[in-house]
């Protein structure tokens, strides 16, 4: 049966059918069903999709869970993402809760029973929140390749800010009880708030320009994919760290007649993992509960004590983007005792200008008062 403008509905069996036409080719679909009005309400449905210009047909209904992971899989492949591995772990929760679903059933319901039920399983809410970020760009690549209509998901609320970050003492404790090789590394951490294990570790010689005082991270090598200048010569410390690094170095790659590519190494040998020595350091200094990473959020807060701005500080720590740097920019206690102080000095200025205001009012009332008296004594 036609319905004229809407294509046409036909039945075969007791099943209703959908037929119309999309840029010269004939689409038929089944409802599934042997009511007329529901292969109406299909027919009505692909008509509003081709008004947009975009058919999406059965395809949606065909497309599993699988396929979004082929989808995603595929996209940080060929994009060459940092964390494929990451994203890995994400889709093998995932697929543990949706694994035989179509992608058309992940609904914002499905969603929220989804992060119930890793929250019961004591999964912190920020890895939660990851998995869902996963899934949301796997559907909208899908939407993108008419595979798929991505639903709305659940908002998640999370709470992750670390507050750790060190004092000069306690820095010079914990570097004091490092071993000898650690030392320049967390020294150039303190010192930068470069990112320990993809930035420090992985330098090379290659990278650091003694003659001009400057270190390089090429374009692709950071975790941002931004490259990076450093001027350490301005910086004493920092320049004689490296100057002696290099002097070490050298003198060691003599003696072995070989080459050390690396700025920071063991003996000539790469740094891949010294948590064990961190974690001793860390007790014989009485400094409990830090990180390697609290040096990024140390670096941060001096650059913001130091009055550098904001955007060049940025650039010297890597962060691309303000929101994630104003997180790093802690204030201490110590800090807010500095800010106390300085408030009680503007108040005690404040105070000292209104009593001298108000004392030459007063002596201003009463030599016109006296004046007044004269005046009448005389008259």
């Amino acid at each position: 049966m036609k319905r004229r403008g809407f294509g046409m509905v036909y039945q075969r069996g007791s099943i209703w059918w959908a037929k119309y036409h999309f840029r010269g080719q004939v689409h038929r679909e089944s409802s599934r069903s042997s009511k007329r009005m529901d292969a109406i309400k299909l027919l009505r449905k692909r008509m509003a999709e081709m008004g947009t210009g975009q058919l999406l047909g059965p395809k949606i209904d065909r497309t599993t869970f699988s396929d979004l992971e082929t989808i995603i899989t595929d996209d940080y492949t060929i994009n060459g993402r940092r964390s494929l591995g990451r994203m890995k772990t994400s889709l093998a929760a995932l697929r543990a809760f949706f694994g035989l679903s179509l992608a058309i059933d992940i609904t914002l319901d499905r969603l929220n029973s989804y992060v119930a039920e890793r929250l019961s399983q004591q999964i912190a809410p920020a890895t939660i929140k990851n998995d869902l970020s996963i899934l949301r760009r796997a559907f909208r690549l899908a939407q993108r390749a008419g595979k798929a209509i991505c639903p709305p998901f659940p908002t998640l609320s999370v709470n992750n800010t670390r507050q750790g970050f060190f004092e000069r003492p306690d820095f010079e404790a914990v570097r004091l009880a490092l071993p000898l090789h650690l030392r320049p590394v967390v020294t150039f951490a303190y010192l930068t708030g470069w990112r320990i294990r993809s930035e420090i570790l992985s330098l090379t010689w290659r990278q650091v320009d003694m003659d001009a005082g400057i270190v390089r991270l090429e374009p692709g090598s950071t975790k941002n994919e931004e490259g990076r200048v450093l001027p350490f010569a301005v910086l004493p410390e920092l320049r004689d760290l490296l100057e002696l690094q290099r002097r070490d170095t050298t003198q060691l790659e003599l003696e072995r007649g070989t080459i050390i590519p690396w700025a920071f190494h063991r003996n000539g040998q790469p740094i891949l993992d010294f948590r064990k020595a961190w974690a001793n350091a860390c007790t014989a200094a009485g400094v409990a509960q830090r990180i390697p990473h609290d040096f990024r959020r140390t670096a941060v807060r001096n650059l913001e004590r130091a009055g550098v701005p904001r955007s060049v500080a940025m650039k010297i720590t890597g962060h691309k983007t303000e929101s994630v740097y104003r997180r790093y920019a802690i204030v201490s206690e110590a800090d807010l005792s500095e800010g106390m102080k300085k408030l009680a000095a503007l108040h005690a200025g404040d105070r000292r200008r209104s009593s001298k205001k108000t004392l030459g009012t007063v002596w201003a009332q009463n030599r016109e008062v006296d004046g007044v008296r004269e005046t009448r004594k005389h008259g």
